[in-house]
């Protein structure tokens, strides 16, 4: 197995003083490539994000980051699952909707349950800076199922990631993917207003009916 993807470990260009592997530039590069797809709603950005994942779960099990690797395995299982999800929705016109206030409480409540599960659980592996590690991680989970079921909050979630991840990296001195995460943010901001314009284009004609229907 190591022979067939040792190759992906192996620096393919030099970026200030550090190597870089084929498995990070290509996983910078198909990171970029799923969030642009997702923020147009297109199905396709499921199967570049399990590509992203994959790579990125060979590079952090290489750099013995096995709680990021870990998660890219669920981000693997979540992918799949949107994946079969959107393709038995309509491709051409993917619909989008809000979360229910309830529905808001509920994860809110998960997602922290979540963050102090892992809280407890990085501090006995003495991990680094387990809370935002914690947050990161559980924050990510909830923004990816959120996406799978193409909830606009979705990418609020993603953009509360961003922020949390960016200073967290440059505190670890990874700075470029906290340029990748910067990036990312702005994209995630580009989704937000792709994704309300649609809702917002889908309500008003609703509300036209509605209002047509009242002084019938």
């Amino acid at each position: 197995m190591h022979e067939l993807v040792g190759w992906l470990l192996m620096p393919a260009l030099t970026l200030w003083k550090t190597p870089l592997s084929y498995a990070e530039c290509f996983g910078f590069i198909s990171g970029l490539w799923c969030v642009w797809l997702t923020a147009q709603r297109s199905i396709y950005n499921f199967p570049v994000g399990i590509l992203n994942c994959a790579l990125l779960f060979f590079l952090f099990f290489e750099q013995r980051l096995f709680a990021d690797a870990g998660l890219q395995v669920f981000f693997i299982i979540l992918g799949f699952n949107g994946w079969w999800l959107w393709f038995n929705g309509k491709q051409s016109d993917v619909p989008i909707s809000r979360l229910e206030k309830s529905q808001i409480m509920v994860y809110a409540l998960v997602t922290f349950t979540l963050v102090a599960l892992l809280v407890v659980v990085l501090s006995l592996v003495k991990g680094s800076i387990p809370l935002f590690d914690a947050l990161i991680t559980a924050l990510s989970l909830t923004a990816q199922r959120l996406l799978n079921l193409r909830k606009l909050e979705s990418w609020l979630v993603w953009i509360t990631v961003d922020l949390i991840s960016i200073p967290v990296y440059c505190y670890k001195q990874l700075y470029l993917i906290a340029l990748l995460y910067g990036i990312f943010l702005m994209l995630c901001i580009y989704g937000y207003q792709q994704w309300h314009k649609a809702v917002s284009d889908k309500k008003f004609p609703e509300m036209m009916q509605s209002n047509n229907e009242k002084t019938v």
